[in-house]
């Protein structure tokens, strides 16, 4: 049975796609893709694109954040600003063979690029493009989100400013979005053998999901903003609290039975019972739970404060309470979570050495797709060329002596020293 899955072929197998882009969300979706078993070639700057050696870097300068977006993919690196430069490229993208012809990219008004002049060399053409804003100006994760209202629903309640997030989620989401519009497009040309010019905004994708999940259609009907509340889990029972010896944990009772067992474990049911009637509340109903969080959270606050991690963790554990204690990346690093997750494995990454890196998060009939090393910038250019358009070795050595394309060395770091 292992053998017949490790040999069974991943589903986006034999799909070839050519990546010009930068930064989380293109590039995210270019490694998805890959991860999914598409060829996928990325095409940068002679000396690399602007997100080449982006922090965090290691001692010696290379990008660990590039090297963990551009898992599995291939590498070309080409004179982009000149027309020989400009024809490689096109002919990687339509002379690609049938399952090829896809463009990703986030590089916007090159018109040698587009989509227009493309599909009058490939009619059968999938073009995706990823735009800051809707109207196509430029946004970034973080100018995009500061827009969106979430900072001011982020961070202590009483803080007046708004609050940016950590984790740069509307690139992520953006990245899946764009994995999916690809798939959805290949789907659509196996079926009726049409191509597709796709956009997609960034900013398009933070407000779908401020409308999705309710943020805007609560102003737009009941005339209200959302409120900032801290650590609160909005119209649910959840809170942090803080363990005796100063650990904390995050702790969510969805349902009415999580709400009880909380309730039963930390001795407070007779309190809580007693709490209801006075205020003629039920702790059944969700809305109760929420209304009255600060009351509860003081019960159970104190009981929290009077154990240990460790017995907080052996309590919870025998209940339907859901809880997780805060956790740092150094320590979640070592983690059984990440140790024994057979989504980790091992990868010998050129510049970085060896560590765990992460497949791709769907596992296929048990088995999660394993990471492969990210390229080193140009390493595969001569390859590639090769490979796919037929090119001799003295055919890329030319291009390499006219300054067209670089095969080697590897790229130089522009930036090593971080904070």
């Amino acid at each position: 049975m292992t053998d017949r899955i490790e040999s069974t072929p991943l589903p986006l197998a034999g799909v070839r796609v050519v990546e010009l882009s930068s930064f989380v969300a293109a590039p995210l979706c270019g490694m998805t893709l890959a991860q999914l078993g598409a060829e996928v070639i990325r095409v940068d700057p002679l000396r690399g694109g602007p997100d080449y050696d982006r922090w965090p870097v290691t001692s010696e300068g290379t990008s660990i954040y590039w090297t963990g977006l551009n898992k599995g993919k291939r590498s070309v690196t080409v004179d982009l600003k000149s027309a020989a430069g400009q024809q490689l490229v096109r002919r990687l993208i339509v002379e690609s063979g049938p399952s090829g012809g896809i463009v990703l990219t986030n590089t916007a008004g090159r018109e040698w690029l587009s989509y227009e002049s493309l599909v009058r060399e490939r009619p059968d053409l999938i073009h995706l493009e990823i735009h800051g804003r809707a109207d196509r100006s430029t946004g970034v994760d973080y100018t995009v989100n500061a827009a969106t209202g979430f900072p001011y629903v982020t961070g202590p309640t009483a803080h007046a400013g708004p609050v940016n997030h950590a984790l740069p989620v509307w690139d992520v989401t953006c990245g899946l979005y764009a994995a999916l519009a690809l798939v959805s497009a290949v789907r659509r040309r196996e079926a009726t053998g049409q191509g597709t010019s796709a956009t997609l905004a960034l900013e398009n994708v933070a407000l779908a999901t401020a409308g999705n999940l309710g943020f805007l259609t609560e102003a737009q009907v009941n005339g209200t903003s959302r409120e900032r509340i801290g650590n609160d889990v909005y119209g649910q029972y959840g809170h942090d609290f803080e363990s005796r010896d100063g650990n904390r944990f995050m702790v969510v009772a969805l349902t009415a039975r999580h709400f009880r067992d909380l309730a039963d474990v930390t001795g407070t049911s007779g309190t809580i019972a007693g709490i209801e009637e006075s205020l003629e509340a039920d702790f059944d109903r969700e809305a109760d739970r929420y209304r009255y969080r600060q009351v509860l959270h003081g019960l159970f606050g104190d009981w929290f404060a009077r154990h240990t991690s460790a017995e907080v963790t052996v309590a919870l554990a025998s209940t339907s309470v859901l809880f997780e204690r805060y956790r740092s990346f150094d320590e979640l690093a070592t983690d059984a979570r990440v140790t024994a997750n057979p989504m980790f494995r091992m990868l010998d990454q050129p510049g970085i050495g060896e560590y765990l890196a992460t497949g791709l998060p769907v596992a296929f009939d048990g088995r999660h797709p394993a990471a492969a090393p990210a390229p080193i910038g140009g390493g595969d250019t001569s390859a590639v060329l090769v490979d796919r358009l037929g090119l001799s070795e003295s055919d890329v050595a030319a291009l390499g002596d006219a300054g067209t394309v670089r095969t080697s060395p590897p790229l130089p770091s522009r930036r090593q020293d971080q904070p």
